[in-house]
């Protein structure tokens, strides 16, 4: 029988993505790049080169206007019809689980490159819910992101919920015989495991998941601030009698979504909304959102909003979102004060999600003694004052946010 390779954990997100391993009974990270273990999990099709680009190079171009498509939060494609249609990008027709596939296959080369090791099993991390409980695309997306890590030449694939494998980085720290909550809100989901720390292991009690997390806190800022200078709101004539009618508002909502910004670009939606323009009692806002579509400036704005919602987050109260490469001087004002008013209905979603993971294990909230929080999203004010509100006794711990996710997976798939 033919040895077994090496296991990589390999935490693939929606925003970035990092892999590790076990190395002398500790997890080690892959360097992805000079003193970065995080991987931008983006995507750029350079249209003059010929060349896919991935992680900050494929960013670097954007921000540098290269010819090409961008594409990033593909990870909230699994599951759906969209990860199996052929696309033409650049000189050839593929689906999502190829390109996403070919992203696995650079993590995988760089971790055998470093470490001179051969990684044919992975373990990878997964949400508790990609679309939600019950939802028939659940195990179809499962399927999908295995299919994704067999096309990057991984032989066996096996999964654990995200949080269930930052539970497990956290008992190494030595706590234990304490009951503790991770609340994991990442790029696309929030995820929550309740679980026990044992003298040698950790007992997960529960696992539940929503799917909410930081593109959607971006999307809902982008509707609220900014696409109404697009003309979101604003009024069309009706081809035939007096009246008016409100713009669309599908074309903002898609605009506002990182995923589904690649498909914007096409000749129909240009028509649709130069069609809107010629009817608009404001034009000039149309005008605007005419130029992000033929400019292809969709995901500018979208990194624009991202920044905008990170500065207020970190204490300015008022903050400029720049959109100067749609029009020279315009920006949206971004107020702490609306963005909590902007992120009141999530406090409630995610206040909903705690409370139902602790109610899974039979306990209640006054029990939990940690919480933990994982995922770069759950720096979010929001997040902490809600699971604070939730669980005033408990110690609530930043230390692990971007690494509890890949220590965990590389612990458990070295233990495989």
């Amino acid at each position: 029988m033919a040895q077994r390779g090496h296991a990589l954990g390999v935490d693939f997100g929606t925003s970035n993505s990092a892999a590790g391993y076990l190395c002398d009974g500790k997890p080690r990270r892959i360097e992805m790049a000079p003193g970065q273990t995080n991987l931008p999990t983006t995507f750029f099709f350079d249209f003059d080169t010929k060349q896919t680009l991935i992680g900050e190079p494929a960013n670097q171009a954007l921000l540098d206007g290269a010819h090409g498509r961008f594409m990033r939060a593909l990870k909230r494609v699994l599951g759906t019809t969209l990860m199996h249609e052929k696309r033409q990008i650049l000189n050839e027709r593929v689906t999502f689980v190829e390109i996403i596939g070919r992203f696995l296959r650079e993590i995988k080369m760089r971790a055998e490159i470093q470490t001179g090791l051969v990684f044919d099993r992975a373990l990878s991390g997964r949400p508790v819910v990609f679309h939600g409980l019950g939802d028939k695309r659940e195990d179809q997306a499962e399927a999908d992101l295995r299919a994704c890590y067999l096309a990057a030449g991984f032989r066996e694939v096996d999964f654990m919920p995200e949080p269930e494998a930052a539970a497990i980085a956290s008992d190494a720290t030595g706590q234990s015989r304490t009951i503790g909550l991770i609340v994991d809100v990442g790029g696309g989901t929030s995820d929550f495991s309740l679980f026990r720390s044992g003298d040698r292991d950790v007992e997960i009690l529960a696992n539940h998941g929503i799917r909410i997390g930081g593109t959607d806190f971006d999307r809902s800022v982008s509707i609220d601030r900014v696409m109404p200078l697009l003309g979101r709101g604003s009024q069309l004539r009706k081809l035939i009698g007096p009246d008016l009618v409100a713009a669309p508002n599908a074309i903002f909502y898609d605009l506002a979504t990182w995923e589904k910004i690649p498909f914007l670009y096409s000749a129909e939606k240009l028509r649709m909304v130069e069609d809107m323009r010629r009817v608009a009692q404001e034009p000039d806002k149309i005008d605007r959102l005419v130029t992000v579509l033929q400019d292809r400036l969709g995901h500018d704005l979208a990194f624009a909003v991202e920044r905008g919602k990170i500065k207020v987050n970190s204490g300015e109260q008022q903050v400029e979102i720049a959109l100067e490469k749609i029009e020279s001087g315009l920006f949206a004002l971004l107020q702490k004060a609306a963005l909590q008013e902007i992120l009141r209905p999530y406090s409630n979603d995610l206040s909903t999600g705690a409370l139902e993971t602790v109610q899974m294990a039979g306990l209640d909230p006054s029990q939990v003694e940690r919480v933990i929080y994982v995922g770069g999203s759950s720096l979010m004010t929001m997040v902490s004052e809600t699971m604070t509100a939730l669980f005033p006794n408990a110690d609530h711990s930043f230390s692990e946010v971007f690494t509890a996710v890949t220590d965990g997976l590389a612990l458990a798939a070295g233990r495989t």
